[in-house]
């Protein structure tokens, strides 16, 4: 009995405390950004007992490494929810609810966007704190163009769907980090090095490019709906895609061409 009534306490507190709708937006970035130290801890705990590489490699580079980490775990974790809510769910059908589709929010997806809110505010600050090392003003700008995009749908609860499509984006980013981990471990020449970049190419072509494509086209099947979300929100969702597109094709040319150099190597 004294379990039980343990267990009721604690549910109440979850319930009426860390997931009541009025403070969801900030305990879940709380919560994104306590993961994020949680996972960087745990990295280098576990780097230093099972890489062997790990402990030769300088304080910089053990940074990125666990920065990697991070971003790695994020990206699995919000890329694996925005196809549930785009895709999977009903929240976004154009069949199940009635009213805009732009308007459609719930506490898991507003806690959601939180948390990965809480992810970008944690890796901006490490890019600015060792800035120029883990990244150079593209990724500052990166950064803040994500932070707008999250924090604003998060809070209005509008445009939603939208920033859902544009974190798909983010299952490309397992496979950049790969990449890196394999370079630093001296294994540029390996076939596990070769097919990642393959996986990239495909991945990135499939989330960065054909998918910007379906969110255009479904922005445009729903304008009459994009036209009600608050001005700020109307701004974001025809802002922010159309800048990462540019982004994202300027670093799919890089892609090609360090695939293809890899390619022209190993014959």
């Amino acid at each position: 009995m004294e379990i039980k009534s343990y267990q009721n306490q604690a549910e109440l507190l979850v319930k009426e405390y860390l997931l009541a709708d009025s403070i969801i937006p900030y305990t879940s970035v709380i919560c994104g950004i306590c993961a994020c130290k949680m996972v960087y801890d745990l990295t280098q705990l576990f780097s230093n007992v099972y890489f062997k590489s790990y402990p030769g490699l300088s304080k910089l580079q053990q940074t990125e490494w666990s920065n990697r980490s991070i971003s790695t775990f994020h990206a699995i974790f919000i890329a694996i929810m925005s196809l549930y809510f785009v895709f999977w769910s009903n929240l976004y059908s154009d069949h199940e609810y009635a009213g805009p589709i732009t308007f459609r929010s719930s506490a898991l997806s507003t806690f959601t966007l939180g948390v990965s809110l809480g992810y970008f505010l944690s890796d901006l600050a490490m890019i600015i704190w060792f800035y120029p090392f883990l990244g150079g003003m593209e990724y500052v700008f990166h950064h803040l163009l994500s932070v707008a995009g999250i924090a604003i749908p998060m809070l209005t609860g509008e445009g939603q769907v939208y920033t859902f499509m544009v974190l798909i984006s983010e299952s490309t980013t397992p496979g950049i980090n790969l990449r890196w981990y394999l370079d630093t471990a001296g294994m540029k020449r390996s076939r596990a090095y070769l097919i990642n970049g393959v996986v990239m190419f495909v991945a990135w072509l499939v989330a960065r490019i054909l998918l910007f494509m379906y969110l255009f086209y479904h922005i445009c099947l729903h304008y009459d709906q994009v036209k009600q979300v608050n001005s700020l929100g109307q701004l974001l969702i025809s802002i922010v895609p159309l800048v990462l597109s540019v982004m994202n094709l300027m670093w799919f040319g890089k892609i090609i061409k360090g695939l293809m150099k890899t390619l022209a190597k190993r014959h």
